[in-house]
Formats: structure tokens, sequence, C-alpha cells
């Protein structure tokens, strides 16, 4: 899964990919330059527990491709500049990231002159909404000067007409209702406003301790409208912590009231909000967590491990992490009776154990 972290100038967008992909010295890279890219490692405690068990050779985290996609600047009357590569990069992301400052900062000036991240959050929207209205139009144009309509032309124009008018009163594709046929039909265009949306506010170390920052209410308000989770982060702070010994680590962490890293705050807000899950693979060579969309079948779910596995599927042999944690071994909870064998249309659960017996 690609997450784009998206957003103005200077709201410290590339401080939160140093951050998430543990790079630490990669620099902005401003408005008109190529992505960076990297790798964020989710931390999950039931691998951990797992390899810990099983005194495993590997441990395996789930991952979330990051790109710190080129930011592009507002000027203080609203008009943007450079952002054709920001859109460019942005389609191919599976789910964006706004990354909106709150933080106060005499070195660091604001292209729009004063801190407004609801504002910011609006402005990057309209962005995107204006390009897909663009891209609408420009396909209705072709059709209609085409040397021939057919009935699938008539078709797909009705489909984008009805796209148009909805981005036109402000709403966004991901939320228009359609069927899946018709979702199915616009899959191509990669519209900017299909794709999910998650908004981290970045604040400084005075706003974090006092968990408030300047248009607060604006700003969640406008989140709730739009459906896009919020994310309070204060990443400058949370990056210099994670460049220190581990022992030192956990006390910084307490001392600022920081529960969780970043990343692994980041994760769980996408998994929620794209509907993902993992499941567990465990064993002496491996412990390992897998992605996949919530609602799969464990024929499915063998397939994201290898196609082969899939296609000779004959059981699954499911334990609950719940039950392995709570008994402290695979012996004791087979035992209890707590493992149980699952076929093909089982639907996988967050956290199962899971090893496939195949034949190819």
């Amino acid at each position: 899964m690609k997450i784009g972290l998206i957003g103005l100038n200077q709201t410290g967008k590339t401080t939160l990919f140093n951050l998430l992909t543990g790079k630490m010295d990669i620099a902005a890279q401003g408005g008109k330059g190529a992505a960076n890219m990297g790798t964020g490692f989710v931390p999950d405690e039931r691998v951990d527990f797992l390899s810990e068990i099983y005194n495993s050779k590997k441990t395996t985290y789930a991952k979330l491709d990051i790109i710190d996609v080129a930011g592009f600047a507002v000027s203080s009357e609203g008009q943007s500049s450079g952002s054709s590569v920001f859109l460019n990069d942005v389609r191919s992301c599976d789910a964006l990231v706004h990354v909106l400052r709150a933080f106060e900062s005499s070195s660091v000036s604001h292209d729009m002159g004063d801190i407004n991240p609801a504002r910011d959050l609006e402005a990057v929207e309209t962005e995107m909404l204006i390009a897909d209205l663009e891209m609408i139009e420009k396909r209705i144009g072709r059709i209609k000067t085409g040397k021939k309509i057919t009935k699938e032309n008539e078709v797909e124009m009705a489909l984008l007409e009805r796209c148009f008018t909805w981005l036109d009163g402000g709403g966004s594709i991901l939320d228009m209702e359609m069927t899946q046929a018709e979702r199915l039909a616009i899959k191509s265009f990669t519209f900017l406003t299909e794709k999910p949306r998650i908004a981290v506010v970045n604040l400084d170390e005075n706003q974090w301790e006092a968990k408030t920052w300047a248009n607060q209410d604006e700003l969640e308000a406008l989140c709730k409208q739009l459906n896009i989770p919020l994310i309070a982060l204060c990443v400058e702070a949370e990056l210099e912590i994670s460049k220190l010994p581990e022992e030192d680590k956990l006390v910084f962490m307490e001392d600022m009231d920081i529960k969780q890293p970043g990343i692994a705050i980041l994760a769980r807000t996408a998994y929620e909000h794209l509907g993902l899950i993992s499941f567990l693979t465990a064993g002496e060579d491996e412990c390992r967590a897998w992605t996949i969309e919530n609602g799969t079948i464990a024929k499915h779910a063998a397939g994201k491990i290898h196609s082969d596995i899939e296609r000779g599927f004959i059981r699954a042999e499911v334990v609950k992490y719940d039950s392995i944690k709570e008994l402290g071994s695979m012996a004791k909870v087979k035992e209890k009776g707590l493992f149980r064998l699952e076929g093909k249309e089982y639907i996988v659960i967050d956290g199962d154990i899971i090893n496939f017996r195949f034949n190819v």
C-alpha cells in the first residue's frame, strides 16, 4: 500500500517522512522536486511476542510504502504554483495523508502568512477537486469531438457528467454513490478525490502539551465534514526521540506523554479507514504480519503469501492471537482445544495466526 504525504510547503511533511521511514536525513525537495520514497515498518507487539516464543530467525512487520510528494506553494491571495508535479505524484498513491502545519516558528515562514491548518487543508482539497473537474472536462471533450460516439461512450459520458455535477457541488468521488460496476468503469481515471485521506496536524511541543492549537475547532469540523480522520503529532520532537538509544526513548516518550510512535498511530488509523487487517504466520524461521482487506476469505489470504498456496489450498489451521498470548505456547492452545481447521470460505479475522495446508 502506497501512502502519499501531501501538503503545502513548510508543513513538516518531509520531517514526518523521515520519522515514518527512519531515514532521518532526507531534505525537503521543494515544489518541483522528485518525490522522496521509503518504507515504514508497522510496530506490532503480536509479531514481537510470537517471535519471542518461537525464537524466530526472522521477524517481519507489515509495511507501508511512504511517498513524500513534492509540496506546492500557495500565496496569501490563494494562487498555487508548481502543483503539476504534486498532482502527478499523488495519482500513484493508494491513500493520502494531509500534513497540516499548526506549529509556530520564527525561522520557518508560512507561504500564506499566518498559521491556519483548516485553510491549508481546504486549499489542497480544492486543488485536487479542480484537477478532477479538468480531467472530466477533457475526457468529455474528446468523446464529443470523436468521429463516432458509441453506446459505450454515451454511458461513460453520462457517468462522467454525474461525477462533474457532484464535484462541482463540493463533493468528492470517494463519497459519491455508485454501483460497483460504475466504480470499476472510472478506476482508470485515478481521480484524486476518490483516494481515502487522513489528516495529520503537526504541533510544536507547547501545543502538544496543551493539546490545543490555532483554529482547532475549525479543522476538526472540516475533517468531520470531509470524512477525514484527524491525527495530532509532534513530529519534530518525535523524530529527535527516535534518534536516541532504545533505553532512552521510552523515558522521553513518557515524559512527553507520547503513548505510541507516529508510525503505529498512522498505520492503525489507515487500517481502520481503509478497511484493512493483519493475519499472522509464526514459526522458527519467521514470524510475520500480512496485510489484507477485512472480509478476505482464507483461500485468498493464502494467495497473499504465494499464489501456489492459494491454488493448492486444502485447509487453514487457525489460532486466535489472544489464546496463545494467554496460554504462552501453541502446545497449550492445542491442549485446550482452541486450535481449529477452517475451509477456503472462512473469513479471516484480525490477529488470526494461520498455517495453510496446501498441495500443488
